[in-house]
């Protein structure tokens, strides 16, 4: 009975959110991160069965609070987009990941490249790619695989070093420190975060000149007609 007694129940296990390590290793890897995160959720915000998310736990085998990942950022194919969700419990959705993208970092890049890698191929994950912002370690820079009967395949790059993504339709490509997402079919490129600001400030001020420029008319207009 004392043996069976020590077996805990589900309920009692403790799947933990937080390792209380940071996001990411750089401010540069966390631009990256954000940026990929945003732009897959602009381009699914339609879709209410595609869920985007990053640098959150997630948990695959039920019972094991060990048999865990945290994928940088990870798509998800055939789950609802909320509730918001602290951890991801692949026996709960049922649901693996279709697409993982690690930012990779020196610090990282044991796990990234050979304990990461593995995983996510034993879990059925269809797309692998791993970008190095700073270009310490990985060359190229994008690597990308694709789960073919069972085993990760290297995808090949196009001169550019951009990759094809199969699951979303996009190109990954490099640019400077940061990855951008091009639709495949458009050639429409997805914005990053500081870009959307840009357009905000841009579209604010020639809101203003023209509201300036109104307000200028409206009193020219007024001057002439107390002349008359």
């Amino acid at each position: 009975m004392a043996s069976m007694a020590a077996i805990p129940l589900q309920r009692d296990i403790h799947y933990p959110e937080s390792d209380g390590e940071p996001m990411a290793e750089t401010e540069i890897h966390l631009d990256v991160t954000i940026d990929l995160i945003q732009g897959l959720r602009r381009r699914y915000r339609d879709e209410a069965d595609i869920y985007v998310v990053g640098d959150m736990f997630l948990y695959y085998v039920q019972g094991d609070p060990r048999s865990v990942v945290s994928p940088d950022v990870f798509l998800v194919r055939g789950v609802p987009k909320t509730p918001r969700r602290r951890i991801y419990k692949l026996w709960e959705e049922g649901k693996a990941p279709s697409l993982v993208i690690e930012v990779t970092s020196d610090s990282t890049r044991d796990e990234d490249v050979r304990k990461k890698k593995a995983i996510y191929e034993r879990l059925g994950i269809e797309e692998y790619f791993l970008f190095d912002p700073l270009g310490d370690y990985l060359k190229p820079r994008l690597q990308g695989y694709r789960l073919v009967e069972g085993r990760y395949q290297r995808l090949p790059a196009d001169p550019d070093g951009a990759l094809h993504s199969l699951t979303t339709g996009l190109i990954l490509r490099p640019e400077d420190s940061e990855v951008r997402l091009v639709d495949g079919e458009t050639g429409e490129r997805i914005p990053w975060e500081g870009e959307l600001d840009d357009r905000l400030r841009a579209a604010e001020e020639r809101a203003d000149r023209e509201a300036a420029a109104r307000r200028a008319a409206e009193a020219e207009l007024a001057r002439l007609r107390r002349q008359g």
